[in-house]
């Protein structure tokens, strides 16, 4: 009885201890699996934050180099700009010299209708001031005249190219009563033309003298005509002239036969 009973107490102890084993066997996957899916979000939570962070990164680096890009255009634009206003005050100088210029083109022509005259003026003016000086190198300068009245009717030189050659004439003529010259020409002595060699001095006095010193006269400006010097006083200081004119001596004390100055007529 005894061991029956306890073989038929043990029988619902193993049942027990099967039906425990049987319970507990399939509760240990579940766990197994909430240990790995934690892993695993856990990784990716990671890898998430090592992206977020590269990312992060390369928006800084991206960031920086904006900004360094920035100032650079910056000093550009600041250089442009003070440039421009630079060129901007050059434009607005040549603006007006253009409107000058503008206004100057469109005065030509008044100007050079006035000009013209004044020029005709002058050389009919020189033309006279020739014909009442003395009469030194009378061919050139009648040329000089008739060529610049013959320039007047050209229409292929311009106003002002006129009027500087009508100057230059007029300086021309200025020179000669501040210089000293030689020149060899005709005179008509003795009934016949001869050649001489004239001695200017200025304005002031106009000789002349034959080669050897034959002859030695003199223009009389009040006369308007020639005459002779008595070669034993002046022959020598007229040679001695006419030497230094041509720089054949240094220059020294001349007697030589000059009018006096007068006052002039009111």
């Amino acid at each position: 009885m005894m061991t029956y009973s306890t073989l038929n107490g043990c029988k619902p102890l193993a049942i027990a201890l099967t039906t425990l084993v049987v319970l507990l066997g399939p509760c240990h996957l579940p766990a197994q699996q909430t240990i790995d899916a934690v892993t695993a979000v856990g990784e990716q939570r990671i890898a998430e934050g090592v992206s977020a962070q590269r990312e992060v990164e390369r928006i800084s680096d991206r960031t920086t180099t904006l900004e360094s890009e920035y100032r650079q255009i910056t000093k550009v634009v600041e250089g442009l700009t003070v440039y421009n206003g630079l060129l901007q005050k050059q434009v607005d100088n040549q603006l007006d010299e253009v409107a000058a210029l503008s206004d100057s083109i469109n005065k030509v022509a008044l100007i050079e209708r006035q000009i013209v005259p004044l020029m005709m003026q002058m050389i009919a003016t020189l033309d006279e001031f020739v014909g009442l000086d003395v009469p030194f190198l009378p061919q050139e300068r009648a040329k000089r005249v008739v060529g610049l009245q013959t320039m007047m009717e050209r229409s292929d030189v311009t106003a002002a190219e006129k009027f500087r050659r009508i100057i230059e004439a007029y300086q021309i003529e200025n020179e000669y009563g501040r210089t000293i010259e030689a020149y060899k020409g005709s005179l008509k002595l003795d009934g016949g033309n001869r050649e001489v060699n004239f001695l200017r001095l200025g304005r002031v006095a106009l000789l002349y003298q034959t080669d050897g010193g034959e002859l030695t006269g003199a223009w009389d400006q009040a006369a308007g005509s020639w005459h002779e010097l008595a070669p034993e006083v002046y022959k020598h200081d007229v040679a001695k002239g006419l030497r230094v004119a041509r720089k054949q001596v240094a220059p020294d004390l001349l007697v030589l036969p000059i009018r006096a100055p007068t006052e002039a007529s009111q």
